[in-house]
């Protein structure tokens, strides 16, 4: 199993979690669509050969976004970041799979 951590706007949390969700993402035993997510600050500065969704190039952006955590089975996992990567706005989304021990196989 995987928790799946990503960053993004306001603008498109609802369709990202919707299109991982449809990928298979957020089932925690008889649940669907589960996520935790809360608001703070992103940085980036768009450089030469980006064509960034928000801010100017050679500019400092510091901007609202959404940390979203949610479960993968293993298996889910290329498809999830696939959907995830169509869905976000951003040319370089920032997302991040971590192992979650399993307990029961210990």
């Amino acid at each position: 199993m995987l928790k799946l951590i990503y960053y993004v706007p306001e603008s498109h949390l609802e369709s990202t979690k919707q299109a991982i969700f449809a990928a298979g993402a957020g089932g925690i035993g008889n649940y669907e669509h589960c996520a935790w997510q809360v608001l703070g600050t992103g940085q980036f500065k768009p450089v030469k050969g980006a064509n960034p969704f928000i801010g100017e190039l050679e500019t400092l952006e510091q901007i609202p976004e959404w940390r979203v955590e949610t479960i993968v089975g293993n298996d889910k996992a290329r498809a999830v970041a696939q959907a995830l990567q169509q869905a976000h706005p951003y040319e370089e989304p920032a997302f991040e799979f971590i192992q979650i021990l399993d307990l029961n196989a210990l």
